[in-house]
């Protein structure tokens, strides 16, 4: 005769160790997710700051291109470092994820990049135009720590719920249910 095997009290059940693996599973990816997106940010942040501060600033004898222009430094350099970050979030970050189709991904990619830039470029303007502070540590303080700062928490949340969608997952919404019109026993 076979008997069942007694859990001790206050072991957990089959059902709850189910739900906190799924749980695990699921902060392994968000943090896996999390720092795939850090290190193509932090590709794209350095192309970024490297070259807003090339045309605003030179470096080592290459002459400045927009002296007076660290809007436009910065959105030359802006558009530069979104192509980067297209090539590494969708490939690497969101590579697994089947998120529909690529044009519309990039089209929503671009938007909320453009509000990405917004939000970088606001603190730039208050520091360089309101206040009057024109030298190097200024600008990249406004810019490139509190304005991309602000623009990655905006972008991280964009890029996982609009631009990258995960498709693949069950959607509730997305269920299709068939009838065959006599009865409203789904099939």
């Amino acid at each position: 005769m076979l008997e069942r095997r007694r859990e001790p009290a206050g072991a957990p059940s089959q059902e709850q160790r189910v739900t906190w693996s799924q749980r695990w599973a699921d902060r392994r990816r968000l943090f896996r997710e999390v720092l795939s997106f850090l290190s193509v940010g932090g590709i794209s942040y350095l192309v970024d700051v490297g070259l807003s501060n090339l045309l605003l600033f030179g470096f080592l004898g290459i002459p400045a291109l927009l002296v007076a222009s660290p809007i436009k430094a910065k959105i030359v350099s802006t558009i530069v470092s979104m192509a980067v970050a297209w090539v590494g979030n969708r490939f690497i970050t969101y590579g697994q994820r089947d998120s529909g189709s690529t044009l519309a991904g990039l089209w929503k990619f671009v938007v909320v990049n453009l509000i990405g830039m917004v939000i970088v470029v606001a603190p730039l303007g208050v520091t360089w135009y309101l206040l009057g502070l024109h030298d190097p540590l200024s600008y990249n303080i406004s810019t490139n720590v509190i304005g991309i700062g602000l623009a990655m928490v905006f972008r991280f949340w964009a890029y996982r719920t609009w631009v990258f969608p995960d498709r693949g997952a069950q959607d509730p919404a997305a269920e299709v249910v068939v009838t065959d019109g006599f009865d409203d026993t789904p099939r």
